[in-house]
């Protein structure tokens, strides 16, 4: 990490201001051989974290009216020096600017590369590096909360309790193990058992807390299904509060997928409004209905809407028989009319499923579905204000692989295995969770983990 590295760290397009970012030993040298500060005076150590006017200079020639940051380490984001230029937003200035730095001794940062080096030189750890990331790319206030827990150590600090607990009962075996004729305690395999136990019962609530993390992270993709004129267009309108799609008393209407993301208590949705399902000679409508059945394959929720005002249709009836192995909300909308739709028969055919009554027209049952979407996503254990959650795949792997080298020690513990073989698991169960914090992690990873990451971050 000799090499002083600099980026863009504001998104490409116009804007009114842009920052560039550099970090390194040469950083206070090379902006020095561009910038002249209005008083003509070279930034220097006393300038540390103020913000100087000026101009950025190419030979004689000025690029651009700048405000310039030196920070010297350790005190910085990467605990290098570092110094950010605000200049205009165009990008013109921020190329120009750029290149300069690059061709007075800078090089091009890597993807992430300013984060890699916060974690390398010991600001951060691997798990706080990767929620960096994950904050920018929040979708929802949830999403963006949990990404701030993390980034502030929480789950961290969580990890190491449990590796502590683990090490110590490590530490215990091996005394036995290796010292058994001195005067120490004795070790049982009942106790031994009931920590590990507890160990686990912690593993496996993060485990478990990681279905709702990835939802809240990625999004739940939910399909709205129906035969034509349910409702379908009508209820994407009211979940969205603006005429996004087209609603007609035309059956057929909606031709095409329309895919839309908002946010339900905290929950990010991509909500699909599908085509009709129903038996037509219209090209274009067959070719959107077997569109509807991709969406519904792929779908992790499924709403199905009745009409309520009319008899059931083979339409619904295939509808029904398509729904039985998929988490699915059946919504019997129009419910301001007559009924006239057989209730009794779904709730039979469909009978593990939660059922709405709803006039979309009229709002009603929309914060009941709201309110069962959520619950369908913080089931058992995972509260809605856990700020604890697990949205990482990699960290979902690695507690995975610890979890199952603590059920292996629990096995020889209840066989009265040696307790050789029975340190080894919980070794490596230790250092699987110290993977997650990167305490015990390979370069490649490393390079992977921030290979993710944009440039200037």
């Amino acid at each position: 990490m000799e090499d002083t590295i600099a980026a863009v760290a504001t998104a490409p397009g116009e804007s009114g201001i842009g920052i560039i970012r550099m970090s390194g030993e040469k950083s206070l040298n090379i902006i020095n051989d561009i910038f002249k500060s209005k008083s003509k005076n070279k930034l220097s150590a006393i300038d540390d974290r103020k913000l100087v006017y000026g101009h950025i200079y190419e030979k004689n020639n000025i690029i651009d009216e700048v405000l310039v940051a030196y920070m010297k380490g350790p005190r910085t984001y990467t605990k290098e020096d570092v110094v950010e230029i605000n200049c205009h937003g165009g990008m013109i200035s921020i190329r120009r600017i750029l290149e300069l730095l690059l061709r007075n001794g800078a090089r091009l940062a890597e993807k992430g590369e300013f984060t890699k080096r916060a974690f390398l030189n010991g600001r951060i750890d691997l798990s706080q590096a990767e929620a960096v990331i994950d904050l920018i790319s929040s979708k929802t206030d949830k999403g963006f909360d949990i990404a701030l827990n993390q980034l502030e150590g929480n789950l961290s600090e969580h990890i190491k309790r449990i590796r502590e607990q683990l090490l110590q009962i490590i530490a215990h075996i091996t005394v036995n193990i290796e010292y058994p004729d001195e005067d120490i305690e004795e070790i049982t395999y009942e106790n031994i058992l009931l920590q590990i136990n507890d160990i686990t019962k912690k593993v496996e609530y993060l485990i478990n807390s990681s279905e709702t993390g990835k939802i809240i992270k990625e999004g739940l993709q939910t399909v709205i299904i129906g035969k034509p004129n349910v409702g379908k267009s009508s209820l994407l309108n009211a979940l969205l509060k603006e005429s996004r799609a087209i609603v007609t008393e035309i059956p057929g209407t909606t031709r095409d997928i329309i895919e839309e993301m908002l946010n339900v208590n905290g929950i990010p949705l991509k909500i699909i409004d599908t085509a009709g399902i129903r038996e037509t000679s219209d090209q274009v409508e067959k070719i959107g209905v077997e569109k509807t059945k991709e969406s519904f394959n792929k779908g992790d929720v499924i709403i199905f809407i009745l009409n309520a005002a009319e008899e059931l249709t083979n339409e619904d009836f295939m509808i029904m028989d398509l729904l039985k192995n998929k988490k699915a909300i059946v919504l019997f909308n129009k419910t301001d009319l007559p009924v006239q739709c057989d209730i009794e028969e779904v709730k039979k055919r469909l009978k593990d499923k939660k059922i709405i009554y709803t006039s979309i027209k009229e709002g009603k049952g929309l914060k009941e579905l709201e309110e069962t979407i959520s619950d369908m996503v913080y089931t058992g254990q995972i509260k809605q204000d856990n700020p604890l959650l697990i949205t990482n795949i990699r960290h979902k792997n690695l507690l995975e692989k610890s979890r199952n080298n603590l059920n292996d020690a629990i096995c020889m513990l209840k066989r009265n295995e040696a307790l050789d073989f029975i340190e080894i698991d919980l070794r490596n169960a230790w250092e699987s969770l110290g993977d997650i914090i990167g305490e015990s992690i390979t370069e490649d990873i490393i390079d992977e983990v921030f290979s993710r990451f944009c440039l200037g971050k």
